[in-house]
């Protein structure tokens, strides 16, 4: 196995796996900020369109138990070209071909198989490569990097397509995509030799792909439950944001234009970063399992109301909407650190592996759930809206019974222990 890199390199080599992960990222928000123009451009049902956003977490969550697993055998460097080729493809494919919900679908997808590749295999492209002192830097800029280029991937979306029309906006997004694959590609070194396979109790060489052991260590998995209805939760707030602050603005005669939805998504999602590094605070203070049940019961009761009373008031929809974004991201970092904080060491890929799977079903799901309601309840109006999200706090009300029940354990350092 080749050596982990000094401190000057290794800062290097963090910078620029960051700048890449930001250039990757830039596009992710441009789907779900265009949504309102793009249900309209192409007469989409809200199922529909719910489909299309659905599809980018379904086709990660399908693809990143292969992706990030393989990392323990191959380069990580290699599978993260592979995702940023499929990002790239995506992106430029939706901007030059789409026309409808099938070629959506299909370009979407394969943007979602990209994110399988670049999200988890860039944290753990630096974790090969970076010594320990570098790595909980490393770890706390990839977040804070892939958290910023989401957020500010909404507004770029809506002022590139105001000036330059969808299309150009999605090529561009594929631009910024293929940079990030030469700065990977030349910069970032390749690693010699893959590290030593994990080994089982007897000594045998574990099974790459045998994640029983994940989900038979309960401190861990409890975690991984909580983040499938977390990212549930949060994909149906990004994936349907801008659709229901333009909604509530249409049906109250708002007709603002400096505070726009996209721009209220992407203040969330900026505040939702800044939150998320204050939660995982808070949980070494006050507990990571008490912090995370309280974020779940707040969630709950701000998804059983802000549809009700949003739909009332523009101002009164984005004060909502931003809070609740902040409590939704309250216990991201927390999550994430319970799962691999809990994980047997020899298994930490396997467990990180399954804690994105489950959490990406939950992505899938989410914008789906929304969609189907306000069908349901005969389109778009206060009462759907309400229902809609109304539906995304029942199944998290079952995971917090659930993590109640199991009682998974803190982490060495979280409130004293």
């Amino acid at each position: 196995m080749t050596a982990t890199i000094g401190a000057g390199s290794g800062a290097r080599l963090v910078a620029v796996v960051c700048t890449a992960q930001i250039f990757v990222q830039i596009g992710a928000g441009f789907w779900p900020a265009l949504l309102p123009q793009m249900m309209q451009l192409w007469q989409l049902t809200n199922s529909e369109a719910g489909w299309i956003t659905a599809i980018f977490f379904g086709a990660y969550m399908v693809s990143v138990p292969l992706l990030v697993t393989l990392t323990d055998r191959i380069d990580a460097k290699r599978v993260y070209l592979f995702g940023v080729a499929c990002t790239v493809a995506g992106h430029l494919l939706f901007g030059l071909a789409a026309d409808g919900f099938w070629s959506a679908m299909a370009t979407r997808a394969l943007a979602g198989i990209g994110w399988a590749g670049t999200y988890m295999t860039g944290l753990k492209l630096l974790a090969d490569q970076v010594d320990a002192r570098m790595m909980s830097r490393a770890v706390t800029g990839h977040a804070a990097s892939i958290g910023i280029s989401g957020a500010v991937s909404f507004l770029l979306g809506d002022v590139l397509a105001d000036h330059f029309g969808w299309r150009a906006a999605f090529t561009i997004s594929a631009g910024t995509a293929f940079i990030a694959w030469l700065m990977v590609a030349f910069v970032v070194p390749w690693r010699a030799a893959p590290p030593p396979r994990a080994k089982g109790a007897a000594g045998k060489e574990a099974a790459l792909f045998d994640f029983r052991p994940v989900v038979r260590n309960t401190s861990a998995f409890a975690y991984s439950l909580v983040y499938c209805v977390h990212t549930l939760e949060m994909s149906a707030l990004r994936g349907w944001g801008v659709a229901f602050l333009a909604f509530v603005a249409g049906s109250t005669g708002y007709a603002g234009e400096i505070f726009s939805p996209a721009l209220v998504v992407t203040v969330l999602a900026l505040l939702g970063t800044l939150t998320s590094i204050v939660g995982n605070e808070a949980s070494i203070r006050f507990g990571r399992r008490r912090l995370v049940a309280t974020a779940m019961i707040l969630s709950i009761l701000f998804a059983a109301t802000v549809g009700f009373l949003g739909s009332t008031s523009y101002w009164l929809a984005v004060v909502l909407l931003v809070v609740w974004g902040m409590v939704v991201w309250l216990d991201s970092s927390s999550l994430t650190a319970g799962a691999a904080g809990n994980a047997e060491p020899a298994r930490r890929g396997a467990t990180l592996a399954v804690h994105s799977t489950l959490g990406y079903a939950g992505g899938f799901v989410g914008p789906l759930v929304v969609g189907w309601t306000l069908d349901l309840a005969g389109g778009m109006s206060p009462m759907a809206w309400g229902l809609a999200f109304v539906a995304v706090a029942v199944p998290m009300l079952a995971v917090l019974a659930a993590f109640l029940a199991l009682r998974p354990r803190d982490l060495v350092g979280d409130r004293g222990r």
